[in-house]
């Protein structure tokens, strides 16, 4: 199993003041004889009559001076962990937890805004001082 992220709590805080379940801590993956393990599974009741929302977050720091560095294996993991996650559990979406100081710095660029796209990733831009999330790009 992985260590947990520097924002490990303060997403989960996040999660949790918008009314998630944060029903893994981590959320295990079977991948064939892989064991992988993404950051938090959750759950939010939308209606009493319909479905629940899932979602699993793959929590990044980006406290490394190489943002692309970071990215690259960002990037890898996440693309691993949503095939095996489509193969487990179909119904549940994957995002990539980035703090807003990272996205507003970073990931605005037209470069990574393109990567982004091609790769389709699903994020989940947090604010670290304030515990709370941003937005939510899908």
């Amino acid at each position: 199993m992985s260590a947990e992220d520097a924002f490990h709590t303060v997403v989960k805080t996040a999660l949790e003041k918008e009314g998630w379940l944060i029903t893994h801590d981590p959320y295990a993956l079977q991948a064939g004889t892989l064991e992988l393990y993404v950051d938090l599974g959750a759950e939010k009741v939308i209606a009493a009559e319909k479905q629940g929302q899932k979602i699993a977050v793959e929590i990044k720091s980006f406290l490394s001076p190489s943002k692309i560095t970071e990215l690259y294996a960002a990037l890898g993991q996440f693309i691993i962990y949503r095939i095996a996650l489509q193969k487990q559990e179909a119904n549940r979406t994957l995002y990539l937890a980035v703090p807003s100081t990272v996205y507003n710095e970073f990931f605005i660029l037209p470069f990574i805004q393109s990567v982004i796209q091609t790769n389709q990733l699903c994020l989940l831009i947090y604010n670290i001082e304030q515990e709370a999330i941003d937005q939510w790009q899908s």
